[in-house]
């Protein structure tokens, strides 16, 4: 392999993209909890299942339908029963899964209705 003059390092590698198909989106998962909210640590062996997450991707097919007003960034509660894991990150919190099982989608309400902000999280 021939030298460059500038010894530039190698720019880092495209960041995979994923894509959904169908009606489908990219989520990713929320961390698993250690601690209840009144403040009680679990050990480790006791996890509760999260299924809240941030979208990452929607597929077109769900851009386009009004009847799923789901748009990337997402907050959003999800069924994780038909969830298909995506093995891109270490930590393997990223699930493909069908529109459908999006249950709800937080929102913040609007500033100029109530004046006082509500937090999502």
């Amino acid at each position: 392999m021939p030298s460059d003059r500038n010894s530039k390092p190698r720019p880092a590698p495209a960041l995979e993209v994923i894509e959904p198909m169908g009606k489908r989106v990219l989520i990713r998962k929320d961390e698993d909890k250690k601690r209840t909210r009144s403040g009680i640590h679990l050990p480790d062996k006791i996890e509760i299942p999260t299924i809240t997450g941030r979208v990452v991707a929607v597929s077109a097919q769900v851009a386009s339908d009004d009847d799923y007003p789901i748009k990337r960034y997402d907050r959003v509660l999800f069924n994780p029963k038909h969830s298909i894991p995506v093995d891109l990150e270490g930590d393997n919190r990223l699930f493909v899964i069908p529109v459908e099982d999006v249950v709800a989608v937080f929102r913040r309400e609007g500033a100029n209705e109530s004046g006082a902000s509500h937090a999502d999280e």
